[in-house]
């Protein structure tokens, strides 16, 4: 347990901020989830509007500082060339 004020305030912070990231990392997992569903039900339709869905929680979550923007860019060419290859069959 913190005994400094300083230390208190930044263990609040911090919970509050591990909730933040939480609730970010569920959202980037079920955006993954939907495309990843959409992919395996070879409809390319609504796998290029998840693949967009996915895109933009990836920015965001990259944008807050969740994930590196390095990790965001790796998710979704990964994910665009599955989106690419169902479009091509």
């Amino acid at each position: 347990m913190p005994n400094l004020k300083s230390a208190k305030k930044r263990m609040r912070q911090s919970e509050k901020s591990y909730e933040r990231n939480v609730q970010v990392r569920t959202r980037v997992k079920s955006a993954r989830r939907a495309m990843m569903e959409a992919l395996e039900g070879k409809d390319a339709e609504s796998a290029e509007k998840a693949f967009r869905t996915y895109c933009s929680v990836l920015d965001s979550a990259a944008k807050k500082g969740v994930i590196t923007k390095n990790t965001a860019v790796r998710r979704k060419t990964n994910a665009a060339n599955g989106v690419r290859k169902l479009a091509s069959v």
